[in-house]
């Protein structure tokens, strides 16, 4: 989502749609990103954790990335909705600006790629991310946290022995910018279910063709593959392309057709609405699927 009609479409859907007081409910936890690591400097919005008790303890976790000036949004009410499914959830915010369709499409194909590896692992390229600030860095700090504040929740189960994460346990979500790291890890590791709303539709060339990354062969199977779209929303035919080129089943590929609320404004409003509608609920639940079929997945 392009900066200046990010914070418009978000907070405008964020007070018409999810429920207030959420941080005064017991189950919900925020944690600035620099109190589990303090070499964080930037980006610091804080991590929302839906950690559901020792009765989740064995469940997969979902950790939902979000789009480009997103980090202070969290879609509450999508959230609620997975943890409902039997899920632990984790809200992460990350260096999340600027956002690759505003660096990458008049430079070479694999400009995309390059772009995603800084911020999801640390590193330079057309941005430059701090290691400690990549998102792999930053869910292992968040984790490794809430292992030492709550060691009986059995939160160190996310995490290898090796001390990175333990993707066959994590789900890995997210919206636009949020949902192409999601995509960019899944490729690359075989996580335990991989839902994408809105993205990624990276793309080059004067023909607008879908970045090379997309095609690559990826470590998670594709039936744990699931995108949605909005047919409304300005990239929607970019999306389905890119869809194909992930080799996400025509079955795991949703199209969301809902009508927006009144107040929702910005150049491309139907483009964050399908995390914050609650007409989205039953697709959301399809999506995720229940956390007790997930459970034990290699």
């Amino acid at each position: 989502m392009k900066k200046h009609s990010s914070h418009k479409v978000v907070s405008a859907l964020v007070v018409i749609l999810t429920t207030s007081g959420a941080s005064a409910q017991s189950d919900v936890e925020r944690i600035l990103p620099s109190a589990a690591d303090p070499r964080i400097q930037r980006f610091n919005d804080p991590n929302v954790v839906l950690n559901g008790g020792p009765a989740t303890r064995d469940a997969p976790l979902v950790v939902f990335l979000p789009g480009t000036n997103g980090g202070q949004y969290a879609p509450m009410l999508l959230m609620r909705t997975i943890a409902g499914q039997g899920y632990r959830v984790l809200y992460l915010p990350y260096n999340n600006t600027p956002a690759v369709a505003q660096v990458c499409p008049p430079r070479p194909p694999q400009c995309s790629a390059r772009f995603r590896t800084a911020r999801v692992f640390g590193g330079t390229g057309p941005v430059s991310n701090p290691p400690a600030e990549s998102i792999v860095s930053r869910l292992t700090a968040v984790i490794r946290y809430l292992d030492r504040r709550h060691p009986e929740l059995g939160w160190a189960g996310y995490l290898a022995p090796g001390g990175r994460p333990l993707w066959p346990r994590i789900v890995v979500s997210g919206l636009s910018q949020g949902a192409g790291m999601a995509a960019f890890i899944a490729k690359r590791f075989p996580v335990n279910r991989v839902v994408l709303f809105s993205s990624p539709w990276d793309e080059f060339g004067p023909r607008r063709q879908p970045a090379p990354w997309l095609f690559e062969r990826s470590a998670t199977p594709p039936g744990r593959w699931w995108a949605e779209r909005h047919a409304r929303e300005n990239t929607t035919e970019l999306l389905a392309h890119a869809y194909t080129a992930l080799r996400i089943p025509r079955d795991h590929q949703l199209v969301f057709d809902g009508a927006l609320p009144p107040a929702a404004q910005g150049n491309n409003p139907y483009h964050a609405s399908t995390v914050y509608s609650p007409a989205y609920a039953s697709q959301w639940r399809a999506m995720f699927g229940e956390a007790s079929a997930r459970q034990g997945q290699p």
